[in-house]
């Protein structure tokens, strides 16, 4: 492959969409791509060797420029090796997603970053092929090689994510993602401290079968498995208490008819899946309310089938 891809543009823009990673049973496996917050990225060949960040703006400006802790240059440089690249990149980096949202930030700015250098190339890769280097670029900031932010990123819809490859789920018609984030910043690491403690083999088992539902249910389209797959017995309990009001936002959408509700990745944001747009704005209302006397809260609705991956932009 490296003898046979050559960089043929001089500059490139991408943005990638922010996501919902594990999707309740799904850890560090599921994700679902949002539309309305997303990351951009521009990079453009450089006579300098390596792979630099020229700025960083945005929601998040303090960052860190140097190429090996940034999530964007890091998936840069491994795609660079990967493919043979001889030219240096320097990126630039607008932050359209929150830190510490639970909203897959630092993954976003991985996809954008692989996705404009894709536009570079003669021969660009698919999106999926993408995803290693992506991954590698979100191992900065997590320190972890999960995917469940990058794949849908990446695909678009809904996406399995493993250590190796990234996969679309079937996005069953009609279903919408009700997306409220309160803002305050929850750091991955800290929820993941919560989940140190060993789990029960009866815990563990309770959310292999929900996960097992919940792929069931998109499959075959039916709400009664996809609810029963919305179940977070593993991590969510262990979570919800870094999370003011979500015990009543949760509650709050189930009550208004959401097929389910949980944390979006590590949190503190909260999403429920709703069937047909007609109950959509007051679940989002009982989330909101519920979060929202403990902070300032953003809402998002989207059709799960209309969000596409990471895209290039016109110059």
């Amino acid at each position: 492959m490296s003898a046979t891809v050559r960089v043929v543009r001089a500059r490139a823009r991408a943005e990638a969409p922010a996501s919902t990673g594990n999707i309740a049973s799904g850890f560090d496996l599921l994700g679902f791509a949002v539309g309305g917050w997303g990351d951009r990225v521009e990079i453009e060949v450089v006579d300098e060797p390596g792979v630099s960040v020229a700025a960083i703006t945005g929601t998040v400006t303090t960052l860190p420029l140097d190429a090996e802790r940034n999530t964007a240059a890091r998936a840069v440089a491994a795609m660079r090796t990967a493919l043979g690249l001889k030219e240096g990149f320097r990126l630039t980096i607008h932050k359209g997603i929150p830190l510490g949202s639970g909203l897959g930030g630092s993954a976003a700015s991985a996809s954008a970053a692989v996705t404009a250098l894709n536009g570079l190339l003669d021969a660009p890769l698919s999106p999926a092929a993408l995803y290693p280097y992506a991954l590698d670029g979100e191992f900065a900031s997590s320190g972890a090689r999960h995917g469940d932010n990058v794949g849908p990123q990446l695909l678009g819809g809904i996406a399995m994510s493993t250590s190796e490859r990234c996969l679309s789920l079937p996005v069953p018609a009609g279903i919408y993602a009700v997306v409220v984030h309160p803002d305050f910043v929850l750091e991955t690491r800290r929820a993941r401290e919560v989940l140190a403690e060993p789990y029960a083999l009866k815990t563990v088992i309770g959310q292999t079968a929900a996960l097992g539902q919940l792929i069931a249910g998109l499959y075959r389209d039916e709400d009664a498995l996809i609810a029963e797959g919305l179940r977070d017995v593993l991590v969510e309990p262990r979570r919800a208490p870094l999370i003011p009001g979500f015990i009543e936002a949760k509650a709050a959408a189930i009550e208004a008819g959401a097929l389910g509700a949980s944390i979006s990745g590590a949190g503190p944001t909260v999403f429920a899946w709703v069937r047909g747009a007609a109950r959509t704005e007051v679940v989002a209302a009982g989330i909101a309310d519920a979060l929202g006397r403990h902070a300032r809260t953003t809402t998002r609705i989207v059709e799960l089938a209309s969000v596409t991956g990471a895209r290039l932009l016109p110059d």
